[in-house]
């Protein structure tokens, strides 16, 4: 297997599990992984917060953790990355008007190089004008947006546990989705795990 260089765009409350689960599972399977946030540098930490789904008409949001930085935002050269990863929770909705993050999303879509996105983070793929006849799902609240850009907007499962792959994108609901996402994901990167 080819080991992978991918990008992660995160910010403060992004959702525990969403940059958590998918950072450890990448870098489990051997690729390597920079954690960027504008105004942000290497060493520095974002916090993160726990999205929970407790039977109120939507999720609680609880305190999470702190999830380190351990790359420089400002030193971002997307052309040297595999691919992309855009975690869910509350930071892709100010994240989404950074231009600088913008642009890196676009160079991801134009040169169809994979970007993995969940929950939220469909908003920024939104706000970067990528959406026009994908096939995508995420989070319900923002499936609205998804569709004003342009998208073929998929049926969220109950559990909130499937994921689309439409070519080099991946996206899914929510954090119980992360077995099908990261799956398709990694297939998407030729990546393997032997049994």
């Amino acid at each position: 297997m080819a080991v992978k260089k991918i990008l992660m765009l995160v910010g403060d409350f992004v959702e525990d599990y969403e940059v958590m689960v998918p950072y450890q599972m990448l870098l489990m399977v051997g690729h390597t992984v920079h954690t960027v946030c504008p105004g942000k540098k290497a060493g520095d930490t974002v916090k993160t917060a726990i999205h929970d789904f407790i039977g109120d008409q939507t999720y609680v949001e609880l305190t999470g953790h702190r999830f380190a930085i351990n790359y420089d935002f400002d030193n971002v050269k997307p052309e040297d990355y595999d691919a992309l990863v855009i975690p869910g929770g509350r930071a892709p909705e100010y994240l989404r008007l950074n231009s600088r993050v913008l642009e890196i999303t676009k160079y991801f879509a134009e040169k169809t190089k994979p970007i993995a996105a969940i929950c939220h983070g469909p908003q920024i793929l939104a706000a970067a004008g990528v959406l026009k006849n994908r096939n995508v799902i995420s989070y319900p609240a923002v499936g609205p947006e998804c569709i004003i850009a342009g998208a073929n907007f998929g049926e969220v499962a109950p559990g909130a546990d499937n994921a689309v792959t439409d070519g080099n994108l991946v996206t899914a609901p929510a954090w119980p989705a992360h077995p099908a996402w990261m799956r398709q994901f990694l297939k998407v990167l030729g990546s393997t795990i032997e049994p």
